[in-house]
């Protein structure tokens, strides 16, 4: 599984669907899967991403599936690790991760990612960025995106004299330009001899540990927010707790406690929050 993350406008999409087609000229089964960003207004998504993959529509070596991160941090959706599982089922020799457009914190993609390339541009600060804490430590390629524009040469000078080897491994520095697939071969030729070079060890060890612990983290926390959809924030007395934290009457920390562990002053403060509100 190879993760594209990496700041919005880069052209990851773009990226993508030239690697698409350099995996099919070598007789690979790709699938894609592309998370969008959810707006925090409409609760929508564009799933604007395949519209850069549209000369894949028809291949029936290609499966690309587009989802909304429903609010999820971290670049991903929590229904991603589903959609990879039934592709690795299908047997498709390549997935390709699209990340929504990452910050520094979100960098959720080394869970699931065998590989992960970050792509950056030129000119735009993003080789400052990546040198601080989260991009730059989760890149095993960086790409320098665009590489067409001026500044390109710099950006990658920037990045590569701050990179370190690490398991014998020192991340390169790849110059592509999405637009006609230059140097797409050559990111596919370095994302493989990455595979071959970790061979074993994303199976196994501690990073077999981690991942693990990470996926049942991840399930149980989505199980929890489900179980509070159903039964807190259907309650009764929903509405009056949060009128009393409106009110300054109820802090947003004690108003979780209550409505986890005293269901009995939970109810008393959110009747008593109620009657305000209808006084209002």
């Amino acid at each position: 599984m190879i993760g594209v993350a990496g700041p919005p406008g880069g052209g990851k999409s773009s990226l993508i669907n030239c690697m698409v087609k350099e995996f099919r000229s070598r007789g690979n089964k790709v699938g894609v899967v592309a998370v969008d960003p959810t707006s925090p207004f409409t609760g929508g998504a564009l799933l604007g991403d395949r519209v850069r993959m549209v000369d894949h529509s028809l291949d029936e070596g290609v499966y690309i599936r587009s989802m909304a991160s429903r609010g999820s941090g971290g670049g991903l959706s929590r229904n991603t690790r589903k959609a990879i599982a039934a592709l690795d089922a299908a047997r498709f020799d390549y997935v390709l991760l699209e990340t929504v457009g990452t910050g520094q914190t979100e960098v959720d993609v080394i869970k699931m990612a065998h590989v992960t390339a970050v792509v950056l541009m030129p000119e735009t600060g993003d080789s400052i960025q990546a040198m601080k804490a989260g991009l730059m430590e989760i890149a095993d390629v960086f790409v320098i995106n665009k590489a067409d524009l001026m500044g390109a040469d710099k950006a990658a000078m920037e990045i590569s004299a701050f990179l370190k080897e690490k398991d014998g491994w020192r991340p390169p520095v790849v110059m592509t330009v999405a637009k006609t697939c230059d140097g797409v071969k050559e990111l596919v030729d370095v994302l493989l001899r990455y595979k071959s070079h970790t061979t074993g060890r994303f199976v196994s060890g501690d990073a077999s540990r981690w991942r693990a612990i990470e996926e049942v983290k991840d399930a149980l926390h989505e199980r929890l927010e489900r179980e509070f959809q159903e039964k807190v924030k259907g309650s009764e007395h929903w509405a009056g707790i949060i009128e009393a934290v409106i009110r300054r009457k109820l802090d947003p920390e004690s108003a979780a406690e209550l409505l986890m562990n005293d269901e009995k002053t939970a109810k008393r403060i959110g009747r008593s929050g109620k009657r305000r509100q209808e006084g209002f």
